[in-house]
């Protein structure tokens, strides 16, 4: 079972999807973030190597991130990249990943590309206000990679905001589940999800040992 968690930047997809994880366990469930698939800025197509735009679909490496998620349905273990943000490339290493049952995917944009979107059997948004969003984004990027104040505020005007109206809000529309305001108040969705999911596994369970 793979579940697409999309969703603007910093509205919370990370810990929704770490909330799921603690209430399931580790044990069955794969998280996999669109992020460590980054392209290195020097590998970006010409016109967003201009703007450092990683905002845009083609800004990732998507044909790498499907085949991985197509061999961890096919039961094989990957080596995930290891993206490092502080320089905007990979680096040489890698993680191993072997495969479970349950593949948690999240990222802004993996809903605006339709063959990653097609291999999700549940899609979630999360949609926050983009005040909010804009506020955790400037706490993350300053404390977490080491950049000023001022250029994560002009990225987000240059890039980060005119690529959300372009390509996550309308792909809201793919959601199976919209998920809005604050985490604390995703019980909801949260319990939605952890039932349907406890219910597949105890299915595979059965399907393994009738």
């Amino acid at each position: 079972m793979i579940i697409g968690i999309c969703g603007g930047t910093a509205s919370g997809k990370t810990i929704f999807a770490k909330k799921i994880l603690e209430m399931i366990g580790a044990d069955s469930i794969i998280y996999l973030e669109h992020d460590a698939y980054y392209l290195g800025l020097d590998q970006l197509p010409q016109s967003l190597q201009e703007q450092k735009n990683f905002d845009h679909p083609d800004s990732l490496d998507n044909a790498l991130f499907i085949s991985h998620l197509k061999q961890l349905q096919a039961k094989q273990a990957i080596e995930r990249p290891i993206y490092d943000f502080t320089i905007h490339r990979r680096t040489q290493h890698t993680y191993h990943i072997p495969p479970k049952p349950v593949i948690l995917v999240d990222g802004i944009l993996i809903f605006a590309i339709e063959e990653l979107r097609k291999l999700f059997d549940i899609k979630v948004f999360i949609d926050a206000d983009a005040d909010i969003r804009l506020a955790r984004r400037l706490q993350r990027d300053i404390l977490d990679r080491g950049r000023s104040p001022q250029s994560v505020l002009e990225q987000y005007l240059s890039t980060v905001r005119p690529m959300h109206r372009q390509f996550v809000e309308p792909s809201k529309r793919y959601a199976d589940v919209i998920i809005h305001g604050k985490i604390e108040q995703h019980s909801t969705g949260l319990d939605l999800l952890v039932t349907k999911i406890k219910a597949y596994l105890a299915e595979m369970h059965h399907a393994d040992h009738p």
